[in-house]
């Protein structure tokens, strides 16, 4: 368990410097390029390392806290299904922060539901994985991704706040960090046809095939009946 504490900090801890003054004055020592190339290989490095510290701490000495039995798998479909929504559909939504100059931009597609549609598709994998589980290596782990995932919110506004300035106040103005909030605070408006179907397809594809390769990558049957 030692060595998951280990990997799990370094994994969080070079996430977090990364939303701090420490970020701007390596980038002002370094240059923004060679900064990304050195976080990338830190945060692949760390990943690696932390993937395997769990498998590890979760086949000697792990600790069962809790165990919700095997209902828990009847939920995992859709709410993966969703997590894979938010994700998919959000990395063919890009933001439009490269064309942000004074004239307000209007959120589109999965932007009128969150601005962070990643980040809020990673969040929900992380706490049904957390809660699903409910062993101390995977909460060790899971509970990591979720601090992570969370603080990249913030960290992600700060940033483009600082470059964009007033465009993007404007823009984040008309959406919400949480799923639907600025659609129920009348902020923006839902427009179905904006998501894409060929970006619903994608996004079911990509579930399927996640829970095809879930047992051969990680030893377990995503969803119930897989096994028999």
């Amino acid at each position: 368990m030692t060595g998951l504490l280990l990997a799990a900090s370094f994994f969080a801890g070079i996430h977090l410097v990364a939303a701090t003054p420490i970020r701007r004055a390596i980038v002002g020592a370094l240059g923004e390029r060679v900064y990304m190339v050195l976080f990338s290989v830190a945060s692949l490095g760390g990943f690696v390392w932390f993937v395997r510290a769990y498998q590890v701490a979760f086949a000697s000495g792990n600790l069962l806290l809790w165990d919700l039995g095997p209902g828990v798998r009847h939920a995992a479909g859709p709410v993966m299904l969703v997590a894979s929504f938010f994700v998919v559909v959000g990395l063919l939504t890009p933001l439009p922060v490269g064309t942000m100059q004074d004239q307000p931009l209007e959120p589109t597609g999965i932007q009128r539901i969150t601005r962070h549609p990643i980040l809020c598709g990673a969040i929900l994998w992380a706490v049904f994985h957390l809660v699903a589980n409910g062993d101390l290596a995977s909460i060790v782990l899971f509970g990591t991704f979720l601090l992570t995932f969370i603080s990249a919110m913030s960290s992600i506004d700060r940033r483009r706040r600082g470059s964009h300035g007033e465009a993007w106040q404007r823009f984040a103005s008309a959406t919400s960090r949480l799923p639907f909030i600025a659609i129920l605070a009348g902020r923006t408006r839902f427009v179905a046809r904006e998501l894409g179907w060929w970006k619903i397809l994608l996004a079911l594809v990509a579930f399927g095939a996640v829970v095809s390769i879930h047992p051969w990558l990680f030893g377990a049957y995503p969803l119930p009946g897989m096994a028999d």
